[in-house]
């Protein structure tokens, strides 16, 4: 597919704001793994082919398991995630179609047992910001495939 417009250079003050809210998730107290679990999982119910490949490289890059990221789609099923990892995936569920189910409180107080309020918000913020990135990529068909992951720390 032909990109449609080059959102950085086209609106740059607002990229910079998106940047921000990306650069404030990779400051949080949640682990890295979790964020780019989240991210991915965001990104297949959105169908974000861009950022499906840039954050399974990221995973990978960061030694997250190739049956992990396979298996995703279907966490629920598979017993390769933590509590702690299930209750991040199934709020990101729910954040990311928020207008198909709303927000239970049921699922509040699930996730509420193993994320801290400021680690919520966090989480929160996380899905928000890959939302948005899914839009932008989808929206304006950022090119797939040759992102690179940057090596891990």
């Amino acid at each position: 597919m032909k990109k449609r417009i080059d959102y950085p250079k086209a609106a740059p003050a607002v990229f910079q704001a998106m940047l921000g809210l990306e650069a404030g998730v990779r400051r949080s107290t949640l682990e890295p793994a979790l964020i780019e679990l989240v991210k991915i999982r965001a990104s297949q119910i959105n169908g974000c082919a861009y950022c499906l490949d840039m954050h399974s490289k990221d995973a990978r890059a960061a030694g997250e398991t190739e049956q992990r990221l396979y298996l995703l789609s279907t966490w629920r099923e598979a017993p390769f995630y933590s509590e702690r990892e299930r209750a991040a995936l199934s709020w990101a569920e729910a954040v990311t179609q928020v207008a198909k189910n709303g927000l239970p409180d049921a699922l509040y107080a699930e996730v509420r047992v193993q994320f801290a309020e400021r680690e919520l918000v966090e989480l929160t913020l996380a899905i928000i910001a890959i939302n948005g990135w899914n839009r932008l990529a989808i929206a304006f068909r950022t090119g797939v495939g040759s992102y690179q992951a940057k090596p891990s720390a």
